[in-house]
């Protein structure tokens, strides 16, 4: 077994020495025949290796092969049985081979250095695993052509006769490789460097030659900016001189514009003083025509009392009675009566909503069809669209008015909800209710705006409208009616 001081030299990783030293006690209880001669074996390895270390010190390895050795050791161990690992590379051993490698270096490198027996054994592993390479490494003979680095390491770990100076010699070498491969990094990087200063050199003087016209460009604008310059300045001068000239013109025709509004302003005060004349005139005049007016009124006055008293006179003379009746109600009832004679013959016999009936009222001199837009269509064709009721009715209003000749309105609700109707035919007109005004109010003040006597038809189904257009003298008829004139048609 190591010696604590031993183990602390070799640079392993802390451990407890108690439990490791009950690990052993336990391990001899076991199999006491086998760890005796484990011992013998392990006692004999140290003799020798002490002897060894106590010879000459352990050598600096390279850090390649330095790696390469933890590499190697890292990969024995995931092959060694428990028994065969430390107890301080046990955790380490449990890692993936990369991990182990990684994790465990130190650990390692100290076991290595402080357990000759765990070297012997992991170089023996590593040497069979090398095939070839291993044995020539036994052998104490190293091929040329082989991997230093791997050559190194598995030197390292199996030392041979003479291994010191093999390691050295190859450690010479890898130095050597190493420093060749630096001084030719430098030489690359010098190359490098030569051909980016060439390059920037190059470039250097493609932007020299741009400058340089660059440079004879501004110079040629420099010349052309003196020029304007030059012309600029001959241009102020005479600008000033202008102005100069200006400036005496101005203060003349000041003294032109101060002579000529001083002798405005006695014109001025002359035209005032003759103003102040005329007004006074005419304030005379006005007073003078308000009495020749007193006397026309006067005048006026005395013919029409003349006048009036005559026509009293000759009211008195022809003894004429007040009038009881109306032109326009002499119209109405010439009207009424010649529609009374047409019914004698047929309107008696017909219904209320015969057609025929409609086609007599239209026959009447100047007479005027105003209709119920909606109130017609909705009750017609309600299962059409309103934009197609519309139009439908307008169609069959413009053929009864082309037929008959009378003038006719059709109204409709909703002006502000409605564009503008597009092709309306001849002598129809189409009228539509504005906001806050419905269709009935509207065909009222139609009937009311038309004279008296004159025959008003109107087509409506609602009795309100009925009843108020009859009472200014329309004649009403229902909305079956025009429909089935519009059907016979």
């Amino acid at each position: 077994m190591l010696e604590r001081d031993d183990v602390d030299r070799g640079g392993i990783l802390p451990a407890d020495t108690t439990d490791r030293a009950d690990t052993d006690d336990r391990a001899d209880t076991d199999d006491r025949a086998d760890t005796d001669d484990r011992a013998d074996t392990t006692d004999r390895a140290d003799t020798d290796d002490r002897a060894d270390v106590d010879d000459q010190a352990e050598p600096t390895l390279p850090e390649p092969v330095r790696a390469r050795v933890i590499a190697l050791v890292a990969t024995a161990l995931g092959g060694m049985p428990a028994d065969e690992v430390p107890p301080p590379l046990r955790r380490v051993a449990q890692f993936a081979p990369n991990r182990r490698a990684r994790m465990g270096a130190p650990a390692i490198a100290a076991q290595l250095r402080a357990d000759l027996v765990f070297r012997q054994r992991v170089a023996e592993r590593v040497l069979d695993a090398a095939g070839e390479l291993g044995a020539a490494v036994r052998d104490g003979t190293v091929p040329g052509a082989a991997d230093p680095v791997e050559v190194a390491a598995l030197t390292y770990l199996a030392r041979p006769t003479g291994w010191r100076e093999v390691l050295g010699e190859l450690s010479d070498r890898l130095r050597t490789d190493a420093e060749n491969a630096a001084i030719a990094e430098r030489l690359r990087e010098a190359e490098h460097q030569v051909i980016r200063a060439e390059h920037e050199r190059a470039v250097a003087k493609v932007e020299a030659e741009k400058l340089r016209d660059e440079l004879t460009r501004l110079r040629a604008e420099a010349d052309a900016l003196r020029e304007q310059v030059r012309s600029l300045t001959r241009a102020l001068r005479e600008a000033k001189a202008a102005e100069k000239r200006a400036s005496d013109l101005l203060a003349t025709e000041r003294g032109r514009a101060a002579r000529a509004a001083s002798e405005a302003e006695a014109e001025l005060r002359r035209l005032r003083n003759r103003l102040i004349e005329a007004e006074l005139a005419a304030t005379g005049s006005r007073a003078a025509a308000k009495e020749a007016r007193a006397v026309d009124d006067a005048r006026l006055w005395l013919l029409l009392e003349t006048i009036g008293q005559a026509a009293v006179g000759l009211r008195r003379e022809l003894a004429l009675e007040p009038a009881t009746i109306l032109p326009a109600d002499h119209v109405a009832s010439t009207m009424a009566q010649r529609a009374d004679e047409v019914g004698r013959t047929s309107a008696r016999a017909l219904d209320a909503d015969d057609p025929a009936r409609l086609d007599q009222l239209l026959a009447l001199p100047r007479v005027h069809l105003i209709v119920d837009g909606y109130n017609v269509t909705k009750r017609g064709f309600g299962d059409l669209s309103l934009e197609q009721q519309r139009n439908r009715l307008v169609a069959a209003l413009a053929a009864i008015a082309a037929q008959s000749g009378a003038e006719t309105t059709v109204v409709f609700d909703g002006a502000d909800k409605i564009n503008a109707m597009p092709g309306i035919p001849r002598g129809l007109r189409v009228l539509f209710s504005r906001k806050g005004q419905t269709a009935d109010e509207l065909i009222r003040a139609l009937v009311r705006a038309e004279p008296p006597g004159r025959p008003v038809v109107v087509i409506s189904s609602d009795r309100e409208v009925a009843d108020g257009v009859r009472r200014h003298g329309a004649y009403p008829l229902s909305s079956d009616t025009l429909l089935r004139r519009i059907a016979r048609s």
